[in-house]
């Protein structure tokens, strides 16, 4: 992709951007790195997720060819969710997203506390 000044690469895949840096949608990826999961799996390895959000998300990701949602007939049905072939490439970049966010958490915070008191003394 060329570089365009004026934004248009943004606006191009931001929508995209703006789903895969969606903290839950991070974890559901990172999660499903490992095996493929159930729901209720899914919901306890993820602390925090209400059932809505999470379900939310994974019909996005499920949207986005991220994740691939199988129905097991029986009784009860089961559904399981696992990371598609698209879904596995992006364990890569976010790994190194969270790599990166690990790394520069102290000078971040370093940063947000200057600028607090910078801020807040005026």
């Amino acid at each position: 992709m060329v570089h365009d000044p004026n934004g248009k690469d943004c606006r191009l895949v931001g929508d995209i951007l703006a789903r895969v840096g969606d903290k839950w949608s991070m974890l559901v990826v990172m999660t499903l790195l490992e095996a493929p999961l159930h729901f209720n799996e899914l919901k306890r390895a993820i602390r925090g997720v209400s059932q809505q959000m999470l379900s939310r998300n994974l019909r996005a990701l499920e949207r986005d060819g991220l994740v691939e949602r199988t129905v097991h007939v029986g009784v009860p049905v089961r559904v399981e969710y696992a990371l598609s072939d698209l879904g596995r490439s992006l364990a890569g970049p976010v790994q190194a997203l969270g790599a990166w966010a690990a790394r520069a958490r102290p000078a971040i915070e370093a940063s947000r506390t200057a600028f607090d008191r910078e801020h807040d003394a005026q």
